[in-house]
């Protein structure tokens, strides 16, 4: 929904293509703080971080609303109030993420683990496909791009995601201890003191860093393609955000498929192969002209579809009781997207939109290097 509402605050609030990609940095900036609610989560446990991620998310939503509201009529700096709320959102929503992939990751046989990552985050992306639909049908809705049209529905979202925290109290989750599984599988298996001397873990939190980059780069650049082409150069925000729901619907049919392919192929040929794919796509965006380029950007999501369950099964292999202490670590990788996307808005101002898509070859190439080599890093051969 972020990425659905950049190219709408870029015209409410008079903002460069740089200054639109702070909505990214607010957001994804409060994954500096995975560590720390790992280490929370550690203390109460998934289900209680569960609770408190919705809690803190539901008042964002709520803030965010009212807030602005507030700031209008006190002709005080609504952008800023936009983006501070949008920063608590997120902290619930790392809360969260925190809780997702380990719980999914352990909850099974470790043979499987990409298998069910996969899975939920296809799950996950019927949501983010239904967003851009959601911010150009109810958020926006025809309305002129002003401060005043930002706030929308915020706060009905706020009440619904705290009666969804309110339901989770009353439900009874499995318990998950990680320390004993190796001894139930028959595996033994010693473990280092601290999840920080497993390299594979730091190269996988640097692999999520780049993959933000390739995930939110296209569609942060695309509403700037639409700009670019003169048919649309009046009603580009309101075109690429409807536009945006053929990306993260390619990544929500992406998973499904990719889920069903992982049942029977090894997870590091499934993740070269998408990477080779979805390069080859951004590079027909960039020759092909007008919309034959833009079909081409959109397609990517197809590919880009199985990478984070991918890398971040890579990044929590043999772990044992580091899991949780390791999911914070590479969550932390998530603030690429606050970093890369202001880089990359940068660049497409003072150069053009071609120039900054030529960013995401780079992020391929790592994310690559990692799939093969990294990843296996300090790993014991089975």
């Amino acid at each position: 929904m972020n990425n659905s509402m950049i190219s709408f605050c870029s015209q409410a609030f008079h903002l460069t293509t740089q200054q639109g990609q702070y909505v990214n940095t607010a957001f994804y900036g409060a994954y500096l703080l995975s560590i720390p609610f790992a280490m929370l989560m550690s203390k109460i446990g998934y289900k209680g971080t569960l609770i408190l991620g919705l809690a803190v998310a539901g008042v964002g939503f709520i803030i965010n609303s009212l807030g602005i509201d507030a700031a209008i009529k006190a002709q005080s700096n609504v952008y800023t109030v936009f983006l501070l709320s949008m920063c608590l959102v997120a902290c619930g929503v790392v809360m969260l993420q925190n809780v997702a992939n380990p719980y999914v990751m352990v909850l099974g046989s470790p043979e499987k683990g990409a298998f069910r990552m996969t899975l939920s985050q296809a799950l996950n992306s019927v949501a983010t496909t239904v967003a851009p639909l959601f911010v150009t049908y109810v958020i926006i809705n025809g309305k002129a791009p002003t401060p005043s049209a930002v706030p929308g529905p915020f706060l009905g979202l706020g009440i619904f995601t705290l009666i969804v925290g309110l339901i989770l109290v009353f439900l009874k989750l499995p318990k998950i201890d990680e320390a004993k599984q190796d001894a139930e599988a028959g595996v033994e298996r010693h473990y280092k003191s601290s999840v920080f001397k497993y390299p594979h873990v730091w190269l996988g939190a640097l692999g999520i860093f780049m993959y933000m980059g390739v995930e939110i780069g296209v569609p942060s650049m695309l509403p700037f393609k639409f700009k670019a082409m003169p048919e649309y150069a009046n009603n580009f925000a309101q075109v690429a955000t409807s536009f945006l729901a053929f990306y993260w619907g390619g990544m929500m049919v992406g998973r499904f498929i990719g889920a069903a392919i992982l049942a029977k192929f090894e997870p590091r040929k499934l993740l070269t192969a998408c990477l080779a794919l979805g390069a080859l796509c951004i590079l027909l965006s960039v020759v092909l002209p007008g919309m034959l380029g833009i079909y081409a950007m959109l397609a990517a999501g197809l590919f880009h579809s199985v990478m984070w369950p991918l890398i971040f099964n890579l990044g929590l292999q043999q772990l044992g009781p580091h899991t949780k202490a390791a999911t914070g670590l590479i969550n932390t990788g998530v603030i690429g997207a606050a970093i890369l996307m202001p880089v990359m808005g940068g660049l497409a101002d003072r150069t053009n939109v071609i120039v900054a898509s030529c960013c995401l070859f780079i992020f391929y190439a790592y994310i690559a290097w990692f799939c093969n080599f990294g990843s296996k890093i300090g790993l014991d051969k089975e």
